[in-house]
């Protein structure tokens, strides 16, 4: 599949407007396109219906509206069937698919992971304050579907070992606090097993899970406590890659394997335990940390000081930006750097005794 990835040309920035995206969908799917509602603003919630197969599917992609790269994948993956239709053919023969192209879009318009009333949709699933979460509720109450892709973003701070980052992270989700290890789990495992059997070798050491600790409120948790094989994606950092080009091309073609999977297994369950061989998370890494640094003090004081960039999307940009912010001072041992400064013998030069913590940058290091 790797050798086919064709990206979807309309789309180049890791931000997407939702204005753009709703001249591209209306242009060029119209045909499978319907509006299933409105956002708490007023902007239109699209879905893509594709596919006529028995086994039913439904995604939804940027929940979260600073998590793009999942609505990347599935334009980029539209790119990819159009130039090579073989491809597509198996798969929408087996299972029809019904897509929520950019669940939450007044999230999306200002890159900021809640709504436009500060809720954050992954947590409304009992109260249900918001409307793009009842947009979600609704078509899964109507559809009778028996698999759900979850489709997200992490930050840069995990690993799958220590020294690797997480590019992709899965999760088959937990329906109760036991952690039962139920049919409808078994189902989503098996999806992630064949994904990362496929992804492995273009992904070595880079593929992770997330812990199965029950959330109540969670989205996953709970459609899968309704009989949904649920699956959560994470797209996450690749190696100098933090506008995330690399990723989004890894994400498509776990998307492909995904769809190609539950085309396959049909509802089964096979060698879902290949799920457990797939390394958890870890939380080890900042950005960048100040190995070192010796303050300008009346005393002696040297420390490391950790930063992490904040995406910001600034007035009248087409693409985020990335402003550096002081996350720890202090003892950082315990924790690596995506990229390290070794402050031995350097100067530390600022109008502050002391970097603020979650202040951005101000200080320079000579």
């Amino acid at each position: 599949m790797e050798k086919y990835y064709t990206r979807n040309p309309h789309f180049p920035n890791r931000y997407i407007s939702p204005a753009i995206l709703e001249n591209y969908l209306q242009n060029n799917l119209s045909d499978y396109l319907s509006q299933i509602g409105t956002s708490s603003l007023g902007k239109p919630v699209y879905m893509l219906s594709l596919g006529k197969g028995k086994t039913k599917v439904m995604a939804w992609s940027q929940m979260h509206g600073n998590e793009s790269n999942g609505t990347h994948a599935l334009l980029d993956l539209l790119e990819t069937f159009s130039a090579h239709p073989e491809l597509k053919e198996s798969i929408f023969q087996n299972i029809s698919l019904d897509f929520i192209v950019m669940l939450n879009p007044d999230g999306a318009e200002k890159w900021t992971r809640r709504n436009a009333l500060e809720i954050d949709l992954n947590r409304d699933f009992h109260q249900q304050a918001s409307q793009e979460f009842r947009i979600l509720k609704r078509i899964f109450d109507q559809g009778d579907y028996q698999y759900g892709l979850n489709l997200h973003e992490q930050r840069t701070i995990f690993t799958t070992d220590g020294e690797h980052p997480a590019t992709l992270s899965f999760l088959a989700p937990s329906e109760n606090a036991e952690r039962t290890l139920t049919a409808t789990r078994k189902k989503a495992m098996a999806v992630i097993s064949q994904i990362y059997r496929e992804m492995k070798p273009l992904l070595p050491h880079r593929i992770g899970r997330y812990t199965d600790e029950f959330y109540p409120t969670s989205v996953g948790d709970n459609f899968t406590r309704l009989k949904m094989a649920t699956i959560l994606f994470e797209g996450g950092h690749f190696p100098e890659d933090y506008k995330r080009e690399r990723t989004r091309k890894f994400y498509t073609l776990a998307l492909y394997h995904a769809l190609d999977a539950i085309s396959t297994l049909k509802g089964t369950a096979d060698d879902y335990k290949l799920y457990f061989e797939i390394p958890e998370n870890k939380e080890t890494h900042y950005d960048i940390i100040y190995r070192n640094v010796r303050l300008n003090t009346d005393f002696e004081c040297v420390l490391d000081i950790a930063v992490q960039y904040q995406e910001v999307l600034r007035n009248g940009k087409d693409e985020i930006s990335f402003v550096p912010i002081v996350r720890e001072v202090g003892d950082c041992g315990k924790k690596k750097g995506w990229k390290e400064i070794d402050c031995t013998e350097k100067q530390f030069i600022s109008k502050k005794t002391y970097p603020k913590l979650d202040a951005a940058v101000d200080f320079k290091i000579i």
